[in-house]
């Protein structure tokens, strides 16, 4: 079986300022929005629409940032091959406001802050998805200081 999802990390500018859109899973985790695609979606909508539904803001893609594979068991069907598509993601739109049936919360931060939690709170392979989106955006280049 196979399973796509797609979803992205999230930027704003304010006066010239980039803030970094965080989501935290029902988990407790860091995280970014992302959900499994529809029938007759594309997997761009899929990952507007998840962004939409998850935390309020309507975006517009940027570019692809990364698609991670991997496989796990699913209790009832079986092995999956799983495909998730990261896209950086301009905020266009929107009030920001987690949807509590999914995640815990939603926040903007610094790509800074972004890149600490990222590392201290994360998942391991959202790790190169949220550099590459600072690289993307001209605010990482391997070094980065946190706050």
């Amino acid at each position: 079986m196979r399973e796509i999802s797609a979803g992205g990390v999230v930027f704003r500018r304010l006066d010239g300022v980039v803030d970094i859109q965080l989501i935290q899973d029902r988990y407790g985790k860091i995280s970014l929005p992302k959900g499994k695609m529809e029938q007759g979606e594309t997997v761009e909508q899929t990952a507007l629409r998840e962004i939409v539904e998850e935390t309020g803001i309507i975006g517009e893609i940027v570019t692809l940032l990364e698609i991670i594979k991997y496989r796990y068991t699913h209790s009832t069907h079986g092995e999956v091959d799983k495909e998730v598509y990261y896209y950086l993601v301009e905020a266009k739109s929107g009030e920001l406001q987690a949807q509590i049936e999914e995640i815990r919360g939603v926040e903007w931060c610094s790509p800074e802050k972004a890149h600490r939690l990222q590392k201290s709170r994360g998942y391991a392979n959202n790790g190169s998805v949220i550099e590459k989106a600072l690289k993307h955006l001209g605010l990482y280049n391997g070094g980065i200081d946190d706050e």
